[in-house]
């Protein structure tokens, strides 16, 4: 039995590899436990803004996901509405997510979209967070940083992906939109730092997804995978094999690639009431997943 292995001895739905010491870590991953249709897809918890922390968790439950990626910014509970949910929390705000999470559960894999500073020192808080979550990955856009980032990534073996924002007319100096960019970026930097990749995104661009995921090759650390209504900026969010992006093609990519990272729906549309949506969308996952024998 090699060390892998042993470290995901009982840990059930959690991320394998973290409570090792750093010379003995084994290669982060997330458990096939975890994974619905042959993925580790749940949501991003910036679906639920409008709701808690825990109530987020609550309904990537009952939308059938086994995995929740978190954002800064959100608050904790009811209970708790002045309490912030970031990775500055106290160890006992991070002690009752964890719980939370247990009761549900839902396992939390990834965070972001986080500001990531040049600055050492506040770099590390973030990547000591993720590691005290045991989470898979980190997102950001924060470009200027990946110096820092990539020591970071290297000591705690934590992946970080950069996510794509649509296209910016006002801002033409905006480029994460385009994936020829991303690969440019990270093509020479530890391959644990990568692309988080949002199809929704690429579609409200005008690019086509399938493309998008073929030019990252090799270098997708996570997805939001959506379908949308239209092609172009003004695109809203639909259940997942009833819009314009071909879903079983971005699948079918992701696992020719063997994407062994996270699916989140990150549904921006009916707010208050999304979580059948996004059931659907977990569940053609589901479906295909399970009639292509993955």
């Amino acid at each position: 039995m090699n060390l892998k292995q042993l470290l995901s001895l009982g840990l059930g739905c959690t991320v394998a590899g973290l409570a090792a010491p750093l010379s003995l870590r084994a290669e982060t991953t997330i458990p096939d436990a975890c994974k619905t249709g042959g993925f580790a897809i749940g949501c991003q918890a910036y679906t639920f803004n409008r709701f808690t922390v825990f109530e987020a968790i609550e309904k990537t439950a009952q939308a059938g996901g086994k995995v929740i990626e978190f954002y800064p910014g959100q608050k904790l509970s009811r209970e708790e509405p002045n309490v912030t949910w970031d990775h500055n929390a106290s160890p006992e705000t991070i002690r009752k997510v964890k719980d939370k999470l247990a009761a549900a559960k839902v396992t939390a894999v990834n965070y972001g979209v986080v500001g990531i500073p040049k600055d050492e020192a506040e770099a590390r808080k973030i990547f000591a967070f993720a590691r005290t979550l045991g989470l898979y990955a980190v997102t950001t856009e924060s470009v200027e940083a990946i110096d820092t980032i990539e020591k970071l990534v290297k000591e705690y073996d934590i992946k970080v992906g950069f996510h794509n924002h649509p296209k910016r007319a006002d801002d033409p100096g905006y480029r994460m939109w385009d994936p020829n960019y991303v690969v440019s970026l990270v093509k020479n930097r530890d391959a644990r730092i990568g692309a988080s990749a949002d199809s929704g995104h690429w579609v409200r661009s005008n690019l086509n997804p399938v493309d998008c995921l073929r030019v990252l090759k090799g270098r997708i650390v996570s997805s939001h995978l959506k379908d949308l209504n239209e092609m172009g900026p003004g695109a809203h969010d639909m259940p997942f094999g009833t819009g314009v992006s071909d879903i079983p093609g971005l699948l079918n990519e992701l696992k020719a690639q063997g994407f062994a990272g996270n699916i989140a729906i990150e549904y921006e549309y009916h707010w208050d009431n999304s979580t059948p949506e996004v059931g659907q969308c977990i569940g053609f996952v589901r479906g295909y997943g399970a009639a292509r024998k993955w």
